[in-house]
């Protein structure tokens, strides 16, 4: 166990000792800063509204119209259906919405947007991190201690994961930093409404950028672990980084070219996006949540097999 921490320590401190570690870390944070003061400079901010019920009532009579024209479109219905109930739990209990942007919109917007390039900086230090053992030769000086290479792929895994909290808290607050004082820290007692199966209830708007960030980093953290089977496998981090990114960037085209077939719902990027259940748009009608989870289980015991059976197995090359 002790050696298996020392790994542990060993690995994190080659990640946030390289300089890229650092880029990344500014690069994160200058999209951050980039993004509010855009929205906050880039365009004029809406007044507030005093007649902001009647607004609400008007706007419903129009999104009534619309749902009853739409037909096929259960995407839009449903968002729809999702405006018109908020609005009238606004009106019924007096809770006035916040003209244009505020610290919890700025915070949703950037983590709905920036876990993405969270993603692609994990794919890189896990990539790097299994590859070049192998391309510099180091892998020799750590098999000549008594360490097992499950435990060396373990402990370079865990670390990337790692990396990817920290990350996710750096995030976090900095978004929230920044959009207090670009935004004011007024809105930060906000109600944030949840629409669940037509019901309207109020709940935390920590909570719901976390489980934004928990959903979002589902298909993060099975992007990562196939990015670690790929560099597994043909230790080559730069294959592993181009192959992962250009995966996880074309799977949305890919999924919504075979969403009309009946076995897409076993492909794994159909799946990677929980969200489709909370908004109550599944890609195949007959997905559920407990579906996907199961799918996304099978995967990962694949890669993770796999990518195993690979680092432990396989000579090295004098």
């Amino acid at each position: 166990m002790s050696n298996f921490v020392g790994l542990l320590q060993n690995e994190n401190m080659k990640i946030y000792r390289r300089s890229s570690a650092k880029v990344m870390m500014i690069i994160l944070l200058g999209l951050i800063l980039a993004a509010g003061l855009i929205i906050r400079f880039g365009s004029d901010q809406p007044k507030s509204d005093p007649h902001w019920k009647q607004t609400l009532i008007q706007d419903n009579k129009v999104n009534q119209k619309q749902l009853a024209q739409m037909k096929g479109n259960k995407q839009v219905a449903n968002y729809l259906k999702k405006t018109i109930a908020i609005n009238k739990y606004r009106i019924e209990h007096n809770l006035k919405p916040s003209p244009g942007e505020t610290i919890w919109n700025f915070m949703e917007d950037a983590a709905g947007n920036l876990i993405l390039v969270i993603s692609v900086f994990t794919i890189i230090v896990v990539s790097t991190s299994i590859a070049s053992e192998f391309d510099t030769g180091t892998i020799k000086l750590l098999l000549i201690r008594p360490i097992y290479r499950t435990e060396i792929l373990l402990s370079k895994y865990i670390s990337a994961l790692l990396f990817t909290v920290v990350c996710l808290i750096t995030l976090f607050i900095a978004s929230w930093l920044l959009g207090g004082l670009l935004f004011g820290f007024g809105g930060v007692n906000e109600a944030h409404l949840v629409y669940d199966h037509g019901t309207v209830y109020q709940s935390s708007w920590t909570l719901a950028i976390w489980k934004g960030y928990l959903l979002n980093c589902v298909s993060l953290f099975m992007t990562v672990t196939f990015a670690g089977l790929i560099a597994s496998v043909f230790r080559n981090g730069g294959l592993a980084i181009g192959l992962s990114i250009f995966t996880m960037m074309a799977s949305s085209i890919v999924i919504t070219l075979l969403g009309r077939y009946d076995w897409v719902k076993y492909v794994l990027f159909a799946n990677t996006d929980l969200t489709q259940y909370t908004t109550g748009t599944p890609i195949r009608d007959e997905m559920t949540l407990g579906f996907s989870l199961a799918v996304l289980a099978v995967y990962y015991i694949l890669f993770i097999f796999i990518g195993w059976a690979f680092y432990t197995r396989r000579d090295i090359k004098a």
